[in-house]
């Protein structure tokens, strides 16, 4: 078996991360129709992670969540607060390297 690499590493770190978060949602109901407290959760992750990012974790579909953010009256952004400070880091890096030349 050879040394995995950074990438392989993380990749398998978030998928533990999203198993058990799943595992949690689930049981926070019974059986049949969702709970309160699976609606909550989720609400949580779609702050937190975006509407696909927490439709691909609980592994429910994403108009289900957009469903339950319209009853609930929840406004979710287009995108995670996380994206816009990347986004900005990157045009930043961008810019740098143009001014020495590359790109």
């Amino acid at each position: 078996m050879g040394a995995m690499n950074m990438k392989e590493l993380m990749r398998l770190m978030h998928k533990e991360i999203y198993e058990e978060k799943r595992g949690l949602f689930f049981s926070l109901g019974g059986r049949g129709h969702y709970s309160e407290a699976q609606k909550r959760f989720a609400f949580e992750l779609i702050g937190e992670h975006g509407m696909r990012a927490t439709a691909k974790i609980l592994g429910i579909p994403r108009r289900t969540l957009q469903r339950w953010c319209r009853q609930y009256g929840i406004y979710v952004s287009r995108c995670p607060s996380w994206v816009r400070e990347w986004a900005k880091r990157r045009r930043k890096k961008r810019r740098f390297w143009e001014n020495r030349g590359y790109g």
